[in-house]
């Protein structure tokens, strides 16, 4: 018999995550077009930003990679 609610619980939690990477990476693209732009003042800002952006998008993936993974729990 199929569990249903944790199938549900699964799902959300997928397109959650997909929604996080996939925003954080857009965001910090975005930004990182903007620092290049030179008529912006706050381009370090933007920079610094993009690739805190980058970074976060980064250990969110190797944190889904941690949970996949089982050996990495023993």
């Amino acid at each position: 018999m199929i569990d249903w609610l944790a199938f549900l619980a699964v799902a959300v939690a997928t397109l959650v995550g997909a929604v996080v990477v996939v925003g954080l990476y857009s965001l910090g693209v975005r930004l990182y077009a903007v620092s290049i732009d030179g008529n912006v003042p706050a381009t370090r800002a933007a920079k610094f930003s993009a690739y805190a952006c980058f970074a976060a998008c980064a250990l969110t993936v190797l944190y889904g990679i941690y949970l996949i993974i089982p050996a990495f729990h023993h």
